[in-house]
């Protein structure tokens, strides 16, 4: 399975959820692949930041062939994890065209919901090409008992042909202090909320690919 994690808006957390589902889906046992598909090389300096050994690969292949050069990388691997680029380009589109299901976080926020809207499109242009590609929706930094919180839900809504996965990743600073020091949430506390939080993620992923392919 080929997880691609996208939004063509910056800043809505996609390499902490890519990283963090990766090392979530690699505690289960899989062999599990991250590959660094944004030019910025986010996820390859969260690599380069790790004093413990690795619990799965990460390579870096920011490059408009991707979907053409990962299948043969691919099949050494159970999950492959894609932490795409942002911006609509052609970066972008060969991530979702190596993608089985694209992952598309969205903060609780207009701008971000107006910015999903690129990206649906993209994964409905892929669609042609590649009919059982699926995207979902994940809602990222959370506040808890917002309104804006629940309001983001409904408007995603409004794409129709795209869910909302419900677990949503909330608002919390282990995100950030497990990847200063190249962990994930699952090391540093792995019964702690933030990783039951992706650990359910993970879960609603494959529910969805699974329902997709059945």
């Amino acid at each position: 399975m080929i997880i691609g994690v996208l939004n063509q808006k910056g800043g809505v957390g996609k390499t902490t959820i890519a990283v963090n589902l990766a090392a979530t889906l690699a505690k289960t046992g899989s062999r599990v692949l991250l590959v660094d598909a944004d030019p910025q090389g986010s996820a390859l300096a969260w690599s380069s930041a790790r004093a413990l050994a690795p619990i799965f690969s990460v390579v870096g292949m920011a490059k408009p062939t991707l979907h053409r050069d990962l299948p043969d990388i691919a099949k050494d691997y159970e999950v492959v994890v894609i932490d795409g680029a942002p911006r609509v380009n052609e970066l972008g589109r060969a991530a979702i065209l190596a993608s089985d299901v694209v992952l598309i976080p969205v903060q609780p926020s207009p701008y971000d919901i107006w910015a999903a809207a690129d990206t649906v499109a993209l994964i409905r242009e892929a669609q042609q090409f590649k009919p059982n590609l699926k995207g979902v929706f994940a809602i990222n930094r959370k506040i808890a008992n917002t309104a804006i919180g629940r309001d983001v839900v409904t408007a995603l809504e409004a794409f129709g042909d795209i869910p909302v996965l419900t677990a949503a990743l909330h608002q919390r600073v282990i995100y950030a202090e497990s990847a200063g020091q190249g962990l994930s949430v699952i090391e540093v506390a792995p019964h702690g909320d933030a990783a039951r939080e992706i650990a359910k993620l993970a879960s609603q992923l494959f529910n969805q690919q699974e329902r997709k392919v059945a």
